[in-house]
């Protein structure tokens, strides 16, 4: 299964669109004001299945992901000289790859791939390509992944000042 991943043009606040391979919207995802990122995971009927929330006050970023208002884990970026490292607290996941280059992968405990990501260069404002292996695990993936890109939001905005 693949999901398209795209951040909207015009937006105060952090927003996408998930797309199917077939080019439907299954998911959409809105910002919310709140101290530190909060992105809310809507269905296609409108439904909040996940949300994403920044823990605020940590010594490094980390992000709590709960799916139909339960807290199922969370992602946190671990100390690192080069390049980026992130430990997902999840079923055992982790993540192999550059993600200085959005190119990554999620694998479980056993080195199974969970999900590749990959960015598409070339577009307005960011797309990626999550291809999961197990329908099951999409909305589990994209939130990590929307997690990653507000980590790395957050940190070129630091970087910017």
């Amino acid at each position: 299964m693949k999901l398209i991943f795209k951040q909207r043009f015009f937006s105060w606040f952090d927003s996408y669109d998930i797309y199917n391979e077939a080019g439907h919207v299954i998911y959409q995802v809105e910002g919310k004001l709140s101290w530190g990122h909060k992105l809310v995971i809507y269905d296609r009927s409108g439904n909040e299945v996940g949300t994403v929330l920044e823990k605020v006050l940590t010594l490094l970023p980390k992000f709590e992901i709960y799916k139909n208002n339960v807290y199922i884990g969370c992602l946190s970026k671990e100390l690192s000289f080069f390049t980026p490292h992130y430990n997902i607290d999840y079923n055992g996941w982790h993540i192999d790859g550059s993600l200085t280059e959005w190119n990554y992968t999620i694998v479980d405990e056993s080195y199974d791939t969970i999900a590749v990501i990959r960015k598409e260069i070339f577009n307005f404002t960011d797309t990626y390509v999550i291809d999961i292996t197990d329908s099951e695990n999409a909305l589990d993936a994209l939130m990590f992944v929307l997690a990653i890109d507000a980590e790395k939001c957050s940190r070129n905005k630091r970087q910017n000042y």
